[in-house]
């Protein structure tokens, strides 16, 4: 029987409650299909300041490099915010991106159709959308040197080397090539020399997929056209924070943060987590919604570990919930038959799986 390491980061705030549910139901699937997974965890961000100091603990590093997989919830709060820069949480994450070597965050945005209404945008608007964003996670303006602050000034290098376009841009063809076969490259080339790199280098790049269709829209323009034609876009491929922006856009016109999965995969292991926050005022309630942690352990079965069948059944399980009206706080204004717990989500999803 094949046996996956899989390394777990339960983080703060609801991280721990979530991740617990998708655990649950990872056991279920597993046990389905045949393959057994053995989970390991380690400490990050707020809590492992409390507990060793730093937000990212070399063991945690090591850890998760000689794992499958990485599962993680969720990091960070008020409580670390007032503390030095490198000390933080998200600095931690952002060192973690860095040494796992992390280079390519895929962030589905899908629209579900028991869902529709929970868009601000119209249903006709909304409804069959299916978008993939790419984003360039480990260069950028959020890591360029050099940069500075000195209470006058400050300023932040935006840098891409032509070898880091290519990497992401491959990832991007190559999943366009198992869906609608449409890219949209995102970029601010008219005023960026950056963006002219970016966009040259993808120009050049789509000749090795003849069958992909390569478009191009400047990163404002894209903003607007994600809101007011989501349904024109297959994947999307842009930079560092370009991507953090339009990833968060294309998830609200889905309509819940707690549905959105994301996988941060490279050459050497991938992590898989929810786009959403610790949110920690709700934290310890058992209100938060599992959903999207839940497909992020999907996502890590079918892009790590080649278990599709498994990875399909936790999506038809989650669809079959939601269909039947069952229902977080978070979605309870949507044509809510049931509104469950947290633990009680985990419960219901597991129990579609094992019918």
């Amino acid at each position: 029987m094949k046996n996956y390491k899989i390394s777990v980061i339960k983080g703060d705030g609801i991280g721990p409650e979530i991740v617990d549910e998708a655990i649950k139901v990872l056991n279920a699937v597993s046990k389905k299909c045949g393959f057994e997974l053995s989970y390991k965890e380690y400490l990050m961000g707020g809590i492992a300041i409390d507990t060793t100091g730093v937000p990212l603990p070399q063991e945690t590093v090591d850890g998760v490099l000689d794992s499958d997989a990485c599962l993680f919830g969720s990091i960070g709060g008020e409580k670390w915010d007032t503390l030095p820069r490198e000390l933080r949480p998200e600095t931690g994450l952002l060192k973690f991106r860095e040494a796992m070597g992390v280079y390519a965050n895929l962030r589905p945005a899908i629209v579900y159709d028991e869902l529709v209404n929970a868009s601000t945008l119209k249903p006709e608007v909304i409804k069959g959308c299916d978008i993939m964003v790419v984003r360039e996670l480990i260069g950028g303006i959020y890591f360029g040197q050099p940069r500075e602050n000195d209470g006058f000034k400050a300023f932040n290098t935006m840098v891409y080397t032509k070898p880091e376009i290519i990497r992401i841009g491959k990832k991007a063809f190559e999943l366009a090539m198992k869906r609608d076969k449409r890219v949209c490259s995102v970029d601010k080339a008219n005023v960026l020399e950056v963006s002219q790199l970016w966009r040259d280098t993808m120009n050049e790049l789509s000749k090795d997929y003849p069958e992909v269709q390569l478009s191009h829209m400047y990163v404002d323009n894209a903003a607007m056209q994600l809101v007011r034609n989501p349904k024109q876009f297959d994947v999307i491929v842009t930079g560092n924070i370009f991507g953090d922006i339009l990833s968060d856009t294309a998830s609200m016109v889905v309509g819940s943060i707690g549905l959105l999965p994301s996988a941060s995969t490279g050459d050497k292991t991938a992590i898989y987590e929810p786009i959403h926050g610790s949110a920690p005022d709700i934290a310890g309630m058992g209100i938060a919604n599992p959903i999207a942690t839940i497909l992020s352990a999907s996502m890590m079965l079918k892009y790590s570990l080649n278990e599709s069948e498994a990875s399909d059944m936790i999506e038809d399980a989650i669809k079959a919930a939601l269909k039947d009206g069952y229902r977080t706080k978070d979605l309870a204004s949507f044509d809510a038959k049931e509104v469950l717990n947290t633990t009680q989500m985990g419960d219901l999803i597991t129990k579609y799986i094992n019918k």
